[in-house]
């Protein structure tokens, strides 16, 4: 038979002093977790059927009442979840005058440690909203909520700040007193202040910040020096030396530059005349192992065109091909452009055949340059024959386009046809004018057929196109002084109050 054993004296003393089992089975922590996950439901939907625009009212802890009520039910305390839910809220719906009772009974009344992403959602909230002096408080303000202020916290408030100029003054200010709540910078940070930097135009202050890095022992990373080395290429005013001599500096400390940034190089140097750089650059390219792309090879077309180099723009566009990069519309334009300043149209006109058999549609700014070749040569057949092709390809004629083919015309004296055309583009554009339109006007006077002039000019006023001072000049000298009188006047009196010259328009 076995024998009861008595209860440990342990536990017979614990009973006699206390009164109670020593682990309550109503007070376990999934119980807790039950009842706050309750509370959690009732805040929501509280707040959910509140309106979304509720008219204002003195009352800003209304909010803070309903946050503290949901858990009170519950017998439970407030969670930092649940703030975060109300200010996401409040900040959904810019209502940030009621935020001011809610940080002050967070910072005040509880005592749990607030979580810092807290504070990282709101700087960043603030700085959307241009709140910056709102931000840069209640980042100093983190340690009185029992939180410790990290990296993070500081690199949101960075961000904020470095969007606009009234913030970026605040910044070192803030650097200063991030040091004494024991911050420490990381690359992250200085990422920040260096693109900040290049935003405003400041590159040298980036390239000593970059330095400064280097000589603290911060490692500096390739997408930084891109970054740089691109807003130096966007930069107004800057040498290419420079931004060569940047390139040398960073290859020395590791730093080897992808395509993108030659790219962003051979297009700056291109542009400021220093064609036989930029092919330094792209021959380095080729041996750094990176391979040159379309809108690389692009580039470099462009630079010895523009230099007059057309056997250097041959050879590079027969590399292009053997080493199997496909151009795209705009390498073809460019190329194109090269021959049609050879004065090799036949040469240009075969290409477009080789684009559309590569896929490549030409658009009207390809037609535009060899018909503007054309016309500057007098090649009136293969300009007709070339804007009937334009058209069965499917691609619409613009401004530019008739504008090309009216200039070809006047200059051969076909007048008859540029007249035809002519009252075709005021059909077509309004408020378009060029100095082509002057000559046809002198023109039709020097034949005799004033008529036809002030038909002309007429519709010209009646589309609000001033006609030049050589028209004027033409008619008045064509016409007898008493028919000059009546009708001139009818027209000057039909033109605007203030008659504006439009521009020429060209592309």
């Amino acid at each position: 038979m076995a024998m009861l054993r008595p209860p440990s004296i342990s536990k017979t003393n614990f009973l006699r002093k206390r009164r109670k089992w020593p682990l309550s089975p109503y007070k376990a922590t999934w119980h807790e977790k039950f009842h706050q996950h309750q509370a959690m439901q009732t805040l929501k939907s509280t707040i959910t059927n509140q309106p979304s625009s509720p008219p204002e009212s003195p009352n800003n802890s209304q909010y803070l009442s309903i946050l503290i009520d949901s858990f009170r039910i519950y017998n439970s305390d407030p969670t930092p979840n649940a703030y975060h839910f109300v200010i996401s809220t409040l900040t959904r719906y810019r209502q940030f005058h009621r935020l001011v009772p809610l940080l002050h009974h967070l910072e005040k009344v509880e005592k749990f440690e607030t979580p810092e992403f807290i504070f990282i959602n709101l700087i960043k909230v603030y700085g959307n909203a241009h709140m910056f002096e709102d931000a840069v408080d209640i980042f100093f303000r983190i340690p009185n909520f029992r939180c410790v202020p990290s990296v993070y916290s500081l690199n949101a408030l960075l961000n904020v700040l470095c969007k606009r100029r009234e913030g970026i003054v605040m910044v070192p200010q803030i650097l200063l007193k991030s040091q004494a709540m024991k911050i420490r910078l990381e690359e992250s940070s200085f990422r920040i202040l260096v693109a900040a930097l290049c935003r405003i135009k400041k590159h040298n202050y980036a390239i000593r910040m970059l330095n400064y890095m280097l000589n603290d022992g911060y490692a500096v990373d390739k997408k930084m020096c891109s970054f740089v080395l691109s807003s130096l290429c966007e930069q107004k005013g800057l040498s290419g030396d420079e931004v060569l001599r940047f390139m040398d500096e960073m290859r020395k400390l590791g730093f080897y530059p992808g395509r993108v940034d030659c790219n962003n190089v051979i297009r700056f140097l291109v542009k400021e005349g220093m064609v036989m750089d930029a092919l330094g650059v792209f021959d380095q390219m080729k041996t750094d192992g990176i391979k040159p792309d379309t809108v690389t090879y692009t580039f470099i077309l462009n630079g010895v065109i523009t230099d007059g180099d057309y056997k250097k723009a041959d050879d590079m566009f027969d590399e292009m091909l053997v080493l199997g990069v496909v151009p795209d519309i705009h390498a073809y334009s460019v190329y194109i452009n090269g021959l049609c300043k050879q004065n090799n149209i036949e040469e240009g006109v075969r290409m477009l055949a080789s684009m559309r058999e590569l896929g490549c549609k030409p658009d009207s700014v390809t037609y535009n340059m060899l018909l503007e070749r054309m016309s500057k040569t007098g090649d009136l057949s293969g300009m007709r024959e070339l804007a009937r092709e334009m058209e069965l390809m499917g691609v619409p004629r613009n401004w530019e386009t008739d504008r090309i083919i009216l200039d070809g015309l006047v200059g051969k004296g076909e007048i008859d046809e540029s007249c035809i055309l002519l009252e075709k583009m005021l059909d077509k554009y309004f408020d378009h004018w060029c100095s082509t339109f002057d000559e046809i006007i002198c023109e039709l006077c020097h034949r005799g057929l004033v008529c036809k002039a002030l038909q002309l000019v007429s519709k010209m006023v009646s589309k609000t196109i001033a006609p030049g001072a050589r028209a004027w000049d033409a008619l008045l000298g064509s016409v007898e002084l008493s028919f000059a009188e009546t009708i001139l006047t009818e027209l000057v009196n039909s033109l605007p109050m203030h008659p504006v010259r439009l521009l020429e328009h060209k592309s």
